[in-house]
């Protein structure tokens, strides 16, 4: 059996939006109950020297689109930037699930031995496919995804491993 990148890229980039969409609700849910303004859990960190949640979530769907453009030999699309806001992250959210769901599954396996480069800081970097996706892509969606859930279970909203981690099975 070949190791398909689009199958374990795309339908877990999906869930894992999915999950985040639930973060958002159940922040603002949160934030009702305990009433005060939501935004106070969407500019909240867990280091000073981090980034909030609003812009995890951002990272989230960065690397989302972006790695799936870039393996699929696409053009990066525009996505919305404001995310300071539980509707401006929503937003961004299904434009990017939007475009995952348009990308066919031949074109990001293409990518699987191309070179992919792109910046990283100052320098820019170049990757075969499936060690962009497997060394830099999957592996920083799954860090701002966490620390977006830390902040919020770190800021005291109940938010649960199975559905709004993993966005359900």
């Amino acid at each position: 059996m070949s190791f398909s990148i689009y199958q374990a890229s795309a339908p877990v980039y999906v869930k894992l939006l999915a999950g985040q969409v639930g973060m958002i609700e159940k922040a603002v849910a949160d934030a009702e109950t305990r009433k005060f303004s939501p935004e106070i859990l969407f500019t909240g960190r867990l280091n000073p020297e981090m980034w909030s949640f609003s812009e995890q979530v951002k990272a989230t769907t960065n690397h989302a689109y972006r790695g799936t453009a870039r393996l699929a030999g696409l053009p990066i699309p525009e996505n919305p930037d404001a995310v300071g806001t539980a509707a401006e992250m929503k937003a961004r959210i299904a434009a990017t699930v939007a475009f995952i769901q348009s990308v066919d599954q031949v074109s990001v396996d293409a990518g699987h031995d191309r070179e992919i480069t792109f910046p990283m800081g100052s320098e820019t970097t170049r990757l075969t496919g499936v060690h962009y996706f497997l060394g830099f892509t999957l592996p920083n969606i799954y860090f701002h995804h966490t620390t977006a859930f830390n902040i919020l279970r770190h800021n005291g909203v109940s938010v649960s491993k199975l559905d709004d981690f993993l966005g359900g099975l």
